[in-house]
Formats: C-alpha cells, structure tokens, sequence
C-alpha cells in the first residue's frame, strides 16, 4: 500500500480550513448516496407507495449527477471556483429541503434531482481548488485527506438513516443536511479561495445536450421496463432515442475541435476496457445497497435500524482489504484479477438469493462481508486500469468521464434491479406466503448474471498488465 492517508496537520496550516470544507462537501455527497437505503419503506409507507417501488429515489440522485459531472470544470473556469462550490451546497441544501417537505413519491424524485445537481459539484470544484491552492509535491496528500470521508458516510450512511427513521422519521434523513450546509457555506464564503475567472474557453454544448440526453433517456427506458403496458412502448421509445443521443454525440466529437471528451481518449486500450468494464460490472453491485436493506425490512422482518447495521460488514469488509489490492494486482496482473474476482463478485451477489427467514445472523454477517471485500477490489482495480496509462493532458478529462460512467452505473444499476423485481413481483402470485422474498431471490439471480458480462470486456486486457504510476491523479476505490 501506499504511504498512510495523512493527517490535516501534515499540510500547510494555512490552507487546513480549505481541505475540512471540501472534505465536509464531499461527506455530504457520499452520505446522501447510501442514508435513503434504509428509509426506502418508511418513505413507501407514508406515501401510499409499494417498497419495491421506491428505487427511482436513488435512480434520480445518481442520473442528475452523472449530467452535470461533465459540466463542472466548465462552470467552475466561467464563474469561479468559490462561486460554484457556495452555489452547489446551496442547492443541495435547496433540494434537501423539497425532500424533507415531499407529500408524494413524484416531488420526491423531483427534489433529489435537484440535491444530486448539486452534489454532482461539490468533489470535481472542491478537487479543483484544492488543485490550484496546493503545490503539486502536496496535491496527493492534500487529496488523500479529502478522500477520507468518501470512505466515511457510507460508512455511517445506513445505520445513521435506520436510526432516524426508527427514533424520529424519515424526513429527518434531509433536515440534517441543513446545518450542515448552512455551516459549509458560511465557511465556503471566508476559506474557499475566489478562484480567478480562466480565459474564455469554449464549451460543447451541442455535445453535452446530447450526452446528457442520452445518459438520462436510457436510464429512464430500463427504469419503466417492467411497467407494462404504454410504460413499456415509452421504454422502448426512450431507450431507442437515447442510444441515438449517445451516437449522435460521437459522430459530433469526431468533428468537433473541442468537444467534452477528446475521441483520442479512446485510443487507450485500458481506458476503453476500464470504463466499459466499470459500466456493466458495476450493474449489479450497485443493486446491492438498494436491494440489502430492502429485503431485510420487506421481507426479513429487520428494524430500520437492524437493517441499517447489517450494512456495516460490506463497508468494513472493504476497508480492512484496501492494503491488500495493490499486492495482488502486482502479483497477478490486471485481467486475471479482474475475470477471476468478477466471477466471483457475480456468484456472491446471486448467492443471495439463499436468503430467508430465520437466516443465522453470523452467516449473513460474514456473507455481508466478503461481498464488501470482493467488491472492494473490484473497484480499486477497474478504476486504476482504466486511468493509469493517461498522459497529462487527457488526465483531467479521463477522470471526469469515469467519475461520469459510474454514476450513470450506480443509478443504472438501482434502476435495472428495480425493474427486474417488479416484473418477478407481477409474475409471482401476490397473494401466496413469501412471493415478495421469491422476487427478491430472483432479483439477485438476474443482477449476478448481468455482473458476469463484464468479464468479456476485462479478457480484452493484456495477460500481464501490471500496475505503473497513473498520470491520472489519486487512485479512485469507489
């Protein structure tokens, strides 16, 4: 492993304040990606709504992300880092509030869109400041810190949502970004650097109006597929325009001088296979979060809060094999890392369909746990294949089209697998003992199937691609 991840005081005082306030943007992120697993059928309750129906709340965060990922450096040169970065927290602050005050399941959705616009800005401007602040021989380190509570509100994510819906309700799962948004951005407006206005450069907006529509028409098509009947004709509509959008867009890049992302990006072999491999392996761990709590809740009889601490193992699973990723790819290189653990990675998520009631609790512990462990790896390696072999001048951009790609996975993913589960639920009898839990089974059955599919794109890799230095900036394990 490399060097520990350092402590504040290791940096340069003067800019310690900058680091927490793009570490606490970051944490406000990472948190409101996982605390709404857990509040998924309290939510459902007081809304009239079916739990298995309730994925499109995640689905909408990640999408509004993955849209305005693109956009961020962008914005960030025209109107200043400490402008959009105060405008970010205020927006997700905004979208907080509208879902706090949601009576139903549409204004809900419509209100993480706007708190996903804004947490889709908060890491990419926050890295960038802390970019143009620190000298390179202290940007790792600076961005190491940063990094930290990544690993901390999924952490704390699902036993922190459980707690609140158990001992308060579920609307106390957004009120709480109050506070803290309001502290961020009175601490943004005195120690975020204003962040000079860069030259005019241009911006490929016909690009990025194709993109964007295409990453949200085809997320949206697999959301409806499983509705049936004009739900599943507008799928078929939606997923045909935007594929149409997404090829749009790279005949567009192919002649333009400036487009979003270079086509000569794709010219690096471990980028296409990174980022592809990324995409449909990430299908089905993404599912996890979601369906984990779910079935524990809807189907094990667990609290909020049990379910909630159940989730616990997959993160510390994944912590306690962070050390150990480096050594492995050293020792085995990239694709058989990477063929061999998304088999496995595909086995553990449909070994859950062996779930039931009156499970041992150690059983589904230690289950709980290695899939963090192997997911884990999963994610270190796809990552730091995929950005390795960048040169400095498509680092940046590299970057950003992954952090892009996974978002769109993650809500892919949510979306595929409450797709898949409301056809299974239509299709078993309603009315029989246990027919949700036979959805559920089938659910993980389907996701690990779709996780093997990746394993055609990672034997596209050289047989002993080892690790070497990324130009790319800090290695990504999420």
């Amino acid at each position: 492993m490399s060097e520990p991840l350092p402590n504040a005081t290791q940096l340069s005082p003067v800019r310690n304040k900058l680091l927490w306030l793009v570490s606490l943007g970051f944490f406000m992120q990472t948190l409101d990606g996982t605390i709404v697993n857990t509040a998924l059928p309290a939510m459902a309750r007081d809304m009239g709504e079916s739990p298995l129906h309730m994925h499109s709340v995640i689905v909408a965060y990640s999408l509004a992300m993955a849209v305005l990922i693109p956009a961020s450096g962008w914005l960030a040169d025209r109107f200043g880092t400490r402008r959009v970065f105060m405008s970010a927290i205020a927006l997700f602050v905004l979208g907080s509030v509208l879902c706090a005050l949601s009576p139903r399941l549409d204004f809900l959705v419509a209100s993480r869109v706007v708190q996903g616009l804004g947490g889709a800005l908060l890491l990419p401007v926050g890295r960038l400041a802390v970019l143009r602040a620190f000298p390179r021989e202290q940007f790792i380190r600076a961005i190491s810190f940063v990094a930290i509570p990544g690993l901390v509100g999924p952490l704390i994510g699902p036993t922190l949502g459980g707690w609140m819906v158990e001992f308060a309700s579920w609307h106390w799962i957004f009120w709480v970004n109050v506070p803290v948004g309001l502290i961020g951005l009175a601490a943004a407006s005195r120690y975020m650097p204003t962040g000079e206005q860069m030259p005019a450069r241009g911006f490929d907006l016909a690009g990025y109006v194709m993109l964007a529509a295409g990453m949200a028409l085809v997320s949206l098509a697999v959301e409806s597929m499983a509705r049936g009947g004009v739900r599943s004709a507008s799928a078929l509509i939606m997923m045909v325009f935007g594929l149409a959008c997404l090829c749009g867009y790279w005949l567009h890049a192919l002649k333009k001088t400036e487009p979003l992302f270079a086509p000569e990006l794709f010219s690096v072999r471990t980028l296409r296979v990174g980022l592809l491999g990324n995409l449909f392996s990430r299908l089905g761990s993404s599912a996890m979060p979601f369906m984990t709590p779910l079935v524990l809740q809807v189907s094990l009889g667990y609290s909020p809060m049990n379910a909630g601490m159940m989730m616990l193992p997959t993160v510390i699973g994944s912590m306690l094999t962070k050390p150990l990723v480096t050594r492995v790819i050293h020792r085995l290189g990239y694709r058989q890392v990477l063929v061999t653990n998304t088999w496995v990675l595909a086995l553990l998520i449909a070994s859950f369909s062996f779930i039931a009631p009156g499970i041992p609790v150690p059983l589904l512990i230690a289950q709980l746990g290695i899939f963090g462990a192997v997911n884990s790896l999963q994610f270190s390696a796809m990552n730091t294949v995929t950005l390795k072999d960048l040169m400095p001048d498509f680092a940046s951009s590299g970057n950003s089209l992954l952090s892009m790609v996974q978002m769109l996975a993650m809500g892919m993913g949510v979306a595929a697998a409450g797709a898949v589960l409301a056809a299974f639920q239509a299709n078993f009898d309603a009315a029989s003992p246990g027919a949700t839990l036979w959805a559920f089974r089938a659910t993980f059955i389907v996701m690990g199937l779709l996780t093997l599919a990746a394993t055609l794109l990672f034997m596209q890799l050289p047989a002993r691609e080892l690790p070497r230095m990324s130009t790319a900036g800090p290695e990504q394990h999420n």
